[in-house]
């Protein structure tokens, strides 16, 4: 019989959480603990059904309160602290909801392109540091290899992870982009014509797509990936903004949802008098846009630029590569050689190679930049949430998955929570 924790009739009990403020109750079935020898981040909880409820400092879509989540596999209940005018204790941790990327090639030394196992591995990489649904992407590269890719992240999908985040779906980001603005894209860009456009909707797994709106089939592909419900990103493109606002009106007017993939890089931006596919986004009022905010990407003024203009459309991607997490060195993207260096990812000509940024990274960021942690957090969940149409998280409410990212006072990632089961 379940009861309050501490009430009669339940074996609950109360556990002060491993950092500060935490606190971990059971209400129903068992409550244990346990760790590793040397490493107190290994705690965990599990029981016959439990209710458990954490306290902190809730990052809620208006504001951050003191108070407690109490929640299974979803959120059943927020409850802030009514004395509470805003942070709780300065020991407290900051509860967040789960973070989202949709664009991230790797991590850990894997890639997408590498297969199953690779994603796996890449997935957790992305675990502990916040991230509880991911897209992995693939490259620019030969059609059978990203046939195999999209193959493999359907696998992983299927199978789920019990020590990861959800596979939410593929972004395929190669290879309908611009021989002429690839970027760090190996050299293997086609057109996206009919039966290629096919074949990868059949594998059931794309969720987004990159798009240059100017290849040939461009309109033919736009109303076929809006007709399956896949996001269209305008991206890797030397379109002007005539073409590039075009394409986001057709995508509209086809049901579907726009985007623009890591928003200012690989596409025309916003000079004077020749504005671009940026300056486009910017100005739609449909359109939602990535933007990778590790610093070298995007300066902090073009950030707060866009965040002004884009409000809840905008997103942080990590675009991270497999590097990501290995420090400086020698790493490799689609076949090419990367040098990271200061946290920088290159290729030999001096090209940006993704990044080797993680999603906290991206909200210590935004933070250090001037945005509150109510909008640094919608930046990191939240907004990709509207943008993929998952209605089932991206914030601190009831009814939504209980997946959260605890976090310290300068924003280090101290617990991950994905589905109501703790995951680091």
């Amino acid at each position: 019989m379940a009861g309050t924790p501490g009430g009669t009739g339940t074996t609950a009990e109360r556990r002060p959480g491993l950092w500060g403020g935490t606190v971990i109750y059971c209400t129903t079935g068992m409550m244990h603990a346990k760790s590793r020898a040397g490493s107190r981040r290994n705690a965990g909880v599990w029981g016959n059904g439990p209710i458990m409820i954490l306290r902190g400092n809730l990052v809620l879509p208006d504001r951050v309160a003191a108070g407690r989540i109490t929640f299974d596999g979803t959120i059943r209940a927020i409850a802030p602290d009514e004395v509470s005018g805003g942070d709780g204790p300065a020991e407290a941790l900051y509860i967040l909801p789960g973070f989202i990327d949709a664009h991230v090639h790797g991590g850990d030394g894997a890639d997408t392109m590498d297969g199953a196992a690779a994603i796996r591995r890449m997935a957790r990489f992305h675990l502990v540091h916040g991230t509880t649904t991911i897209l992995p992407t693939t490259i620019t590269r030969p059609w059978p290899d990203v046939m195999d890719a999209l193959h493999a992240v359907a696998e992983v999908k299927q199978a789920g992870m019990a020590d990861g985040p959800v596979i939410h779906g593929a972004h395929l980001e190669g290879p309908f982009v611009s021989p002429h603005r690839l970027g760090a894209q190996p050299p293997f860009a086609i057109a996206p014509d009919p039966h290629h456009v096919r074949a990868a909707l059949q594998t059931g797994v794309v969720r987004v797509v990159t798009l240059a709106p100017e290849l040939e089939h461009a309109d033919s592909a736009i109303a076929a990936f809006a007709a399956a419900g896949v996001r269209v990103s305008i991206g890797h493109t030397v379109a002007g903004f005539e073409q590039a606002e075009q394409a986001i009106c057709r995508i509209c007017a086809a049901g579907g949802t726009a985007g623009g993939t890591h928003l200012f890089n690989a596409m025309g931006g916003i000079e004077g008098r020749r504005p671009g596919p940026a300056t486009a986004l910017l100005c739609s009022d449909a359109g939602h846009a990535e933007l990778i905010f590790d610093t070298h990407h995007v300066h902090p003024a073009s950030f707060r630029l866009a965040h002004r203009l884009l409000g809840d459309r905008l997103l942080f991607v990590t675009d991270a590569m497999r590097g990501a997490g290995q420090g400086d060195g020698i790493s490799q993207l689609g076949g090419q050689e990367v040098t990271i260096r200061d946290g920088i990812a290159r290729l030999p000509d001096g090209t940006l190679a993704g990044s080797v940024l993680t999603l906290d990274g991206a909200l210590r960021n935004a933070i250090a930049a001037g945005t509150d942690l109510v909008d640094a957090a919608k930046l990191v969940s939240r907004n990709a949430a509207h943008y993929l149409g998952l209605r089932d998280r991206g914030a601190l409410l009831p009814g939504l998955r209980a997946d959260f990212v605890v976090m310290d006072r300068e924003f280090m990632v101290r617990e991950v929570w994905v589905g109501g089961e703790r995951r680091f």
